[in-house]
């Protein structure tokens, strides 16, 4: 059971990049999937997430210029940044929550039971 992430990269402010995150070993149809950023020395904070049943939430933060997706035939959920602002320099992680948790609960990285390994998104202003 695995999750693998990959994309990101460098942008320019303003700029767009996504990060997908393939899942192996089991089926995300069923999962919750989070997304989460740490910047150094920050704590690891949510971006977005959403539920099995395909409710999506996103942080303040981030809120009209991130989308969170998913391709069922891919196993692989997508983060699409657009925008992007020195602030969202971080390693982002995806996850996988193997329970039916409400879209309340899922914000936080208590629930998930997976987690990718991260990859570098980093933006130049």
């Amino acid at each position: 059971v695995q999750l693998q992430a990959s994309g990101g990269g460098w942008a320019q402010a303003g700029g767009s990049l996504i990060v997908s995150c393939e899942a192996f070993g089991f089926s995300l149809n069923n999962y919750a999937i989070g997304w989460f950023r740490q910047a150094p020395g920050s704590e690891r904070e949510g971006v977005a997430c959403r539920t099995s049943g395909g409710q999506v939430s996103y942080a303040d933060s981030v809120k009209g210029r991130f989308t969170v997706s998913r391709a069922a035939v891919e196993n692989t959920v997508y983060l699409q940044m657009k925008g992007l602002k020195s602030e969202d320099t971080a390693v982002y992680y995806c996850a996988a929550a193997t329970r039916r948790w409400a879209l309340s609960a899922i914000r936080s990285t208590g629930p998930y039971d997976y987690w990718g390994q991260g990859t570098q998104v980093t933006v130049s202003s």
